[in-house]
Formats: C-alpha cells, structure tokens, sequence
C-alpha cells in the first residue's frame, strides 16, 4: 500500500500494517512519520523494540535471525531497520524480500530510508514490502504547500501568526524543515504561546553579534572557551532561565552525535553536513566541531545534558549555571574547571 505523508496519521488509526517502509531526504518528516508509526505500536502493545542500522560490513542474517528469535520479555516487538543511504545492495534486496514474503508473527518492520532514486522505488524488493505492508515517500514541500505547513507547526506549537510572519519565516528557512521546526520551538520557548509578527520574526533571527544562546552555541562549536565563559556570565547577568541555555545546547549536541559516527566511518564532512541540512552559513562552524569531538565525546554530553536538566529540575544536586558551564566547555573542547578559565580571563 503507497500512502502520502498526510494520509498516514488516519490510516494508523484503523490498522497497523506489519510493515512500514518510509523514504525521503526530509529528515524531519521522515523522523515523525516513523515516530508516528512507533507510537501507534506501543500502543497496541509493540512494546519491545530492536533497533538495527545497515553500515558498512552489515550482517543481513542478523534481520532474518532478529525475525526468528522469541522475545522472553514480549509477545509485540518492531524492528527498527535503518537504512541511511537507500540501498541495501543485492543481499539486502533479497533479504527484505524473503522478509516481506514469510512475516513473522507478532512483529513490525519498521524501515527508514535516504532518498531512493527512480530506478529503486519499482525495485523487487521495494514493490514486496508494498505488498506485505505500506511504502511511504516523503517529497519536498514547495511553494503554498511548504506556507500551510509552516503556519500549521506554528498553530501546533500555540503560536497565532500573521500571515507576513508566516511569508518570512518560510523564505527564511529555504524549505529546509528542521531548521523551521527549530525556528518554530526557539519562538514558543523565548516568547512563550501567541500572537507572532514579522517584528517577532526579525528579533529571532537578527542582531547575531548579541550575547544571547545561539551566539553561545557557534562560539562553542569554534572552540572559542573565553568567549563562551563570557556569554554565559552575561545570560546568568540578564536572568536568563538556564532551561534556555540548555534546550539550545541540546538541539545541537544531538544531531552531532550521528554526524560524528559517520566522520568516524570514513564519510566526507561535506557529505555529511549536506545529508543533515546544515544550513549553508554554518557548515564551516559546525565542521570545526566534526574534527575536534568524536561520536564517545558526543555521547558523554548527551547523557551530561540529562543530568543537567535534573539540575535545573531540583532533581540532583548542584548549580545549574556551574553545570552548563562544564556542558558548553566539553562542546569547546575544552575539559578544564570554571576556576581555571575564569583565572584565565581575568589575568
């Protein structure tokens, strides 16, 4: 079964399919549609899940063995099948068909995909998972449909836009969704739900060379320590709430995680900042970043990014402007105390 990216939230609430196949180069809508699917399956009670990424050296067995295994723990389990640049290779091809034709019971296959180019989306093995379950292909939005869809997330996230505020923000963010959705929950997370017009707009995305979050973010990326200490003295000077500090920290540690794993697999930086819509003005900072952390590094930020938050909850002990401080210094690359750097400011 082929559905659009709008059909899939009414069909979800009828059926589940046991399998999901779902393509494109928009990350963003990719990520939801496939989020979509997972929740409609825990809610049925898929709530077991084996997460599986084709890379190079993958074992294709290993989906076919994850099949046949009984879980001890569930009787509904997904499989989540990642598969970043859309071509399984002749094995894979036959695998997901063998796959497609035997279903196990009690189990979804749940695939994401790259972009598949013409000559793949009437493949054999694309056309068996059509037949055992639902093909999804996410294409880009492009002119009133990428307005409606702007204007429909803010309307989600409580924001009530004017129709200019709409305009611009959508020529802001060059069809590049993420980056708009990221726009969108920076408004609702600094201004709060309501109206919004093009003053609100221009406020957000101008006067870059101010102290606030974002210029913190990019002065991390570059490894610039004394200017990240700066910044954060001057936030915790102006009242800002360190949740704030924290919501744009994490926004982008997390995409660096993935990033960081395919620099560590050999992919070209260029490639990798492309396939993550890097927005072309910040492709040099946030490669700067790529050569100076690795994946582990990424990863031990994550997890500092939760214990920062208990923080900020009074769910752990600590100071929470102390602890952002550590956070923006690993993103520096630089694992020194604040007693240190701020002795090195003053001297």
């Amino acid at each position: 079964m082929n559905l659009k990216p709008e059909q899939l939230e009414p069909h979800l609430r009828k059926q589940l399919a046991p399998v999901y196949f779902i393509s494109g180069d928009d990350p963003l809508r990719v990520i939801e549609a496939a989020d979509a699917v997972r929740a409609a399956a825990r809610s049925q009670g898929y709530d077991e899940r084996e997460v599986l990424t084709v890379q190079t050296g993958f074992d294709w067995n290993s989906l076919l063995s994850e099949a046949g295994n009984l879980s001890l723990f569930s009787q509904r389990r997904i499989i989540d099948l990642r598969l970043p640049g859309g071509k399984p290779g002749k094995e894979g091809a036959q695998v997901l068909r063998d796959f497609a034709e035997q279903l196990p019971e009690d189990t979804l296959l749940l695939i994401t995909s790259g972009k598949l180019e013409k000559p793949a989306r009437t493949s054999k093995w694309v056309q068996a998972l059509d037949k055992a379950g639902v093909v999804l292909f996410v294409w880009p939005l492009k002119g009133a449909e990428l307005t409606t869809w702007v204007r429909a997330r803010m309307l989600q996230r409580g924001l009530e836009p004017t129709v200019e505020a709409v305009e611009m923000l959508t020529g802001l963010v060059e069809g590049n969704l993420l980056a708009c959705a990221q726009e969108i929950d920076k408004l609702h997370l600094l201004n709060g739900a309501g109206p919004v017009d093009v003053a609100d707009i221009t406020a957000m995305v101008g006067d870059n060379a101010r102290y606030d979050v974002f210029g913190l973010i990019d002065s991390a990326l570059l490894g610039d320590a004394a200017r990240c200490v700066r910044i954060l003295h001057r936030l915790q000077a102006e009242a800002v709430a360190p949740p704030v500090v924290l919501w744009a920290l994490s926004r982008e540690i997390r995409p660096l995680v993935g990033m960081a794993t395919a620099v560590a697999e050999g992919d070209p930086v260029a490639a990798i900042l492309g396939r993550y819509h890097v927005w072309q003005n910040r492709k040099q900072i946030v490669g700067a970043a790529l050569k100076r952390l690795s994946a582990d590094d990424c990863k031990a930020m994550i997890r500092q990014c939760a214990l920062v938050d208990r923080v900020c909850k009074g769910r752990a002990a600590g100071n929470a402007w102390d602890e952002l401080l550590q956070l923006t210094l690993k993103l520096a690359g630089k694992n020194v105390l604040p007693e240190t750097l701020e002795m090195e400011q003053a001297s």
